[in-house]
């Protein structure tokens, strides 16, 4: 119990907020809308007086906003290499200081144009930042505990005894036969344990999770023989991609447990990644059972996914799954973020 204690109470702290994606823009500008409407309408003397007053607050608020909102994402790849705390303080610093920067670039543009004090602007901006930063930073908090327990329900899956057992006994079984397959599929199982026993709260190269899902596949087809077929479809791959860790390899890992082993005969999964203009696509597909005793477990590993998915890029990122004829099919599609070279793979290079 202590090891499962430990193991979800890891990287409990959260991710940083991009402010480059969709969701978190509109959740600002909404957030920043609502309050300019309820100034407006607190000293208006009626309805329609509010309404023009919000509207002439919004058309002052709006450029002030994007050119914050600009600025915050620019900023990111450098505000994010910061420790976590200095971070947000440099966002609620860029958030706080930048409608004040707008309002005298207007001023100075349009003289007579803006009839609210700096004061009250830095005020205002001062409250949404602090406002908007903790709403991320408990939305954060809340979504952080994915990230453990991804780890959590990967290390349960490769300590199953049916899994390590059958992989161990596969392995002894070619320690005199072939030799160095044996020590290929230790090594293999020896990086499933690394990846999973660090740290996974930051993006990782895509071609890191390739290498450890082909890691993953060869180990179970050690077990499973011919039954296992594999259909790579990864030319148009873009290698340098930033993803989530343990995407890739739990959705192949269910395509295994629900497509393949309840099947005697032999089965195929497909695997298709790809680019599309600014978008990652990962699309795994497997053959599909009606009835299966482990639906459960896919709709659990599913919705963590989902989970990590939304705590990094919002709603940027989709997943969709369902059954197609006698398919099943999961579609991740996720912003295209490069990495740096530094961290690009060496196994991709």
């Amino acid at each position: 119990m202590k090891g499962k204690s430990d193991l979800r109470g890891a990287n409990h702290s959260p991710v940083l907020v991009n402010f480059c994606h969709l969701g978190t823009i509109l959740r600002v500008v909404l957030a920043v809308e609502a309050a300019l409407l309820a100034l407006a309408w607190a000293g208006a003397d009626s309805f329609g007086h509010g309404l023009r007053h919000f509207f002439e607050l919004s058309a002052l608020a709006q450029p002030a906003l994007m050119l914050s909102l600009a600025t915050l994402c620019l900023a990111n790849p450098q505000i994010k290499a910061r420790p976590y705390r200095q971070a947000l303080a440099a966002d609620g610093l860029i958030g706080t200081l930048m409608p004040l920067f707008a309002a005298w670039g207007l001023d100075a543009l349009l003289p007579g144009a803006l009839d609210i004090s700096p004061l009250r602007i830095l005020a205002f901006s001062l409250a949404m930042s602090a406002l908007l930063l903790g709403y991320f930073h408990l939305r954060g908090l809340a979504l952080s505990p994915a990230i453990a327990e991804a780890r959590l329900q990967a290390l349960q899956a490769r300590i199953r005894p049916h899994f390590l057992f059958n992989s161990l006994n596969a392995v002894l079984s070619l320690v005199r036969s072939e030799p160095r397959r044996a020590e290929r599929a230790l090594e293999d199982l020896a990086e499933l344990f690394r990846a999973l026993m660090g740290d996974n709260r930051d993006l990782a190269p895509l071609a890191d999770e390739v290498q450890l899902t082909r890691a993953y596949l060869e180990l179970e087809q050690l077990r499973l023989g011919d039954r296992l077929q594999i259909a790579w479809h990864i030319d148009k791959m873009p290698e340098d991609a930033l993803i989530p860790p343990l995407i890739l390899q739990p959705l192949v890992e269910n395509a295994v447990y629900h497509g393949i082993e309840p099947r005697r005969e032999a089965g195929e999964i497909a695997i298709h990644i790809y680019r599309s203009r600014d978008q990652v696509h990962l699309r795994v597909v497997n053959p599909y059972a009606q009835e299966g005793s482990h639906h459960r477990g896919n709709k659990l590993a599913l919705q963590n996914i989902r989970e990590r998915l939304a705590l990094h890029f919002d709603l940027d990122a989709t997943l969709k799954s369902e059954p197609v004829g006698a398919v099943y099919q999961v579609h991740i599609s996720l912003p295209y973020t490069r990495a740096p070279r530094s961290r690009q793979s060496s196994a991709g290079r």
